[in-house]
């Protein structure tokens, strides 16, 4: 018998979480070592505990599931990581996947896809919902019939953590403090953002960070 899967699971919502952790807990090669409430949280049990495998929320304070996905695989190239959300979404499918994320669970399909999911990233295979996968190829027939290429993300994610917080509604000193950094620097990104996006106000920030999955709406 080989070790159990070794599973963190990260969501701001304590009933989802304890829901979760049943369906995972109740089979024999899945256990959960560590939950988290953010995907800060996340990022520093990665650090103590080492999963083999993250589970994150897309929607969560402080680091999305999305930022956390990218800084855990940095942290730990070898670590697999599935995103659960409410949201059938292509934009976030598409963020997900460009994060490293090897598969996107649906919430309200998650007592039936999860454990089959888990199972799929540890043999290093996608795993999508099969709405998820009429996006991609609808998306990747789009692109070659328009001869171009998946654009790179706009913007850097030092400027997505900024953004965030920004649209959080703090101000430049809580954000400096929060990432260890001046005043100035967080004024410079910002700036950055505002010329990158072609954006004016905290108004417009706040609504593209809702489109991108950020913060919700």
């Amino acid at each position: 018998m080989t070790d159990p899967t070794r599973i963190l699971l990260a969501d701001d919502h304590v009933l989802v979480r304890r829901g979760v952790r049943l369906i995972l807990d109740n089979e024999p090669d899945l256990t959960v070592v560590a939950e988290a409430g953010d995907g800060a949280e996340a990022v520093e049990l990665a650090r103590t505990r080492h999963p083999d495998l993250a589970i994150l929320d897309i929607a969560m304070p402080r680091l999305t599931g999305l930022q956390a996905a990218r800084q855990l695989i940095r942290l730990q190239p070898d670590l697999r990581v599935l995103i659960l959300t409410m949201y059938d979404n292509e934009q976030y499918l598409f963020e997900a996947l460009k994060s490293g994320a090897s598969g996107y669970v649906l919430k309200s399909v998650a007592d039936r896809d999860l454990v089959e999911a888990c199972r799929a990233a540890m043999r290093g295979e996608p795993f999508l919902y099969p709405g998820a996968v009429t996006a991609l190829i609808r998306n990747y027939l789009d692109r070659a019939g328009q001869g171009e290429a998946v654009p790179d993300r706009a913007i850097t994610d030092r400027e997505e953590e900024i953004l965030k917080l920004v649209a959080e509604g703090h101000s430049s000193k809580e954000i400096a403090d929060l990432l260890v950094i001046s005043i100035k620097t967080v004024e410079r990104h910002r700036s950055n953002l505002m010329a990158k996006l072609g954006m004016k106000d905290r108004l417009e920030l706040t609504r593209y960070a809702i489109r991108a999955g950020l913060i919700e709406p």
